[in-house]
């Protein structure tokens, strides 16, 4: 395989983008935004001066990762001639499935078609196809270029031989990729999303405030970064959402949201995209604690 189409130029698709092109790979980005497509390039251009910068890569190198690039905002058009497409567009169930329904109508029977959902059934998702068998999960972690783990999800009919190409193909990009079946939130946030909600129950009863629960996890647990500060990277949002799935998909209490969690996000505090979550961001730098504003 060497023709990419990346569905979704925010975040996480301008970084699958910027990791397949720089691995010579030939990557149509597709978006219905103009305007989000001139950020991505901006953004994957900003981010390989950095990697320049640090000597990652060259200029020559740099140079060539930009031409393998092309930007389209019709599906129809970006999705010609390629053999994998890769999903990265807003964690919303309904709008996977229509773009899933529109891509398995507009590709070759033979296209793998790849998401990049952090929480949502695979084994869903590939219902409204007619090739369950070549549908999977490519779930990058962010920041894409950086991050070295993708885990690859089997959907209940994803067949061997499309598992085992995905995973060498992100082994191509330098990734390591981790195989895991089709449940809710796989590992990566099964994991993950039950302690950041519990860190969120921590401030919300009081117990401690935000900059002393995330030093607590990161000196105390080795965490790089604290579980508060994390999920305003994340976005509130998304965590909200991905805790909404596990708590349907289990039928468990213990992923129920926290309260404050729904609130904030309900008040449009959704962390670094919004500007303010747990802790205020200015162009993504951390400004101020805002613990003393939160209101059960």
């Amino acid at each position: 395989m060497k023709n990419v189409a990346v569905i979704g130029a925010g975040t996480m698709g301008n970084g699958i983008a910027h990791v397949f092109a720089q691995f010579g790979y030939q990557v149509n980005l597709i978006d219905v935004s103009e305007a989000a497509l001139e950020r991505a390039l901006a953004t994957i251009s900003k981010n390989l001066d950095r990697q320049v910068a640090k000597g990652g890569i060259t200029e020559a190198e740099k140079t060539q990762t930009l031409q393998n690039l092309s930007t389209f905002s019709v599906m129809a058009e970006g999705v010609k001639g390629v053999e994998l497409v890769v999903e990265a567009a807003t964690e919303n169930v309904d709008l996977k499935l229509k773009i899933f329904k529109e891509l398995d109508a507009l590709t070759a029977p033979e296209v793998i078609l790849a998401t990049n959902t952090s929480s949502i059934s695979i084994t869903k998702i590939a219902a409204v196809t007619n090739r369950p068998e070549k549908v999977i999960g490519m779930h990058f972690m962010n920041p894409v270029p950086v991050m070295k783990l993708v885990e690859i999800i089997r959907g209940y009919s994803t067949s061997d031989e499309v598992t085992n190409l995905i995973m060498e193909t992100s082994r191509s990009l330098s990734k390591v990729p981790v195989e895991v079946n089709d449940y809710p939130g796989f590992v990566a946030n099964r994991i993950l999303m039950p302690m950041i909600n519990e860190a969120i129950y921590t401030l919300f009863e009081g117990v401690a405030g935000v900059e002393e629960i995330d030093t607590v996890m990161k000196l105390g647990m080795a965490h790089p970064m604290g579980p508060l500060q994390l999920a305003d990277f994340i976005g509130l949002d998304v965590c909200l959402a991905i805790l909404e799935v596990l708590h349907d998909g289990f039928g468990n209490p213990k992923y129920a949201p926290c309260p404050l969690l729904v609130n904030m996000v309900m008040a449009g505090k959704k962390g670094v995209k919004s500007g303010e979550g747990f802790y205020s961001w200015t162009h993504g730098t951390k400004d101020l604690v805002v613990a003393a504003n939160f209101k059960k």
